[in-house]
């Protein structure tokens, strides 16, 4: 795998291991708001080096279901206690763009209000991942 990553897949890897916490916590399967992420996450998903990049992030093989969802996002204190702040690449659509307005109002606030269209699960270790969140759809 290479030594340098995009700034989407060193997140991807960090949302790997909120993920196995939060798993580990008993807790919801953590929300994909992330456009630029997920896109990430879709490229990675079929590439042989897929499996070592959930040892390496995760310590346990990371699935990936659909799961659209609108809310708040449950793991963004895990997120901030592991590694600080979210960086802008979390507002950032597959197109590149910020949501300037969704940025702001998280450094204002310290809360995420998005839309999700999918959550991890615990790939062939289905002991290990709890169900996904139920959430309000449009």
């Amino acid at each position: 795998m290479s030594t340098t990553m995009s700034p989407e897949r060193t997140e991807l890897g960090r949302f790997f291991a909120v993920t196995v916490r939060q798993f580990e916590a008993g807790q919801t399967a953590p929300e994909m708001f992330s456009a630029a992420i997920d896109a990430e996450w879709h490229r990675l998903l079929n590439d042989p080096e897929y499996a070592q990049f959930c040892s390496e992030h995760a310590d346990h093989l990371i699935g990936h279901v659909e799961n659209k969802g609108t809310g708040p996002i449950s793991w963004v204190s895990a997120y901030e206690e592991m590694f600080g702040p979210l960086p802008k690449i979390w507002f950032t659509g597959k197109d590149g763009q910020i949501d300037t307005e969704a940025l702001a109002r998280y450094r204002q606030t310290g809360v995420v209000v998005a839309e999700w269209d999918c959550t991890p699960t615990g790939g062939d270790d289905d002991d290990f991942a709890p169900k996904p969140r139920k959430a309000a759809t449009r």
